[in-house]
């Protein structure tokens, strides 16, 4: 007898609450593709940017940002994670430390929210994961 629940398609929910920044390049990839895979085999995906992570959600630094040398930029990323369908959520109380303003944040984010939104997401959710 094999088991068969791995294989079950129930809708399930994950967010992934990243932290890594450019200060930390190398980390800032996979989550994002994590989260495209994710999305993929039908999982509603949530990412929220928080601390330093907020960083890559400034115009011209994703876009300008390698996880390794000769890679893709980290905007790829994104992109290919919100082509799948991937919610991008990005800390507004984060934000004045790294001086932005909303005027300052890619189009690829979903909502500049409250950290309230993060602990929602991540009671909610059925998976939770940390960059």
């Amino acid at each position: 007898m094999h088991d068969d629940h791995f294989l079950d398609n129930e809708e399930k929910t994950v967010v992934i609450v990243m932290t890594s920044g450019p200060s930390t390049a190398h980390r800032c990839a996979t989550p994002f593709y994590i989260s495209a895979i994710l999305a993929s085999m039908d999982a509603e995906v949530s990412i929220f940017l928080t601390m330093e992570a907020v960083r890559l959600g400034k115009k011209g630094v994703a876009e300008n940002l390698s996880a390794m040398d000769g890679g893709k930029t980290i905007i790829e990323f994104i992109r290919d994670a919100k082509a799948a369908g991937v919610k991008l959520y990005l800390c507004k109380p984060a934000m004045p430390g790294y001086k932005l303003e909303a005027d300052d944040i890619i189009e690829e984010v979903d909502e500049i929210a409250n950290a309230s939104k993060m602990a929602d997401l991540v009671l909610s959710s059925d998976k939770s994961m940390y960059f």
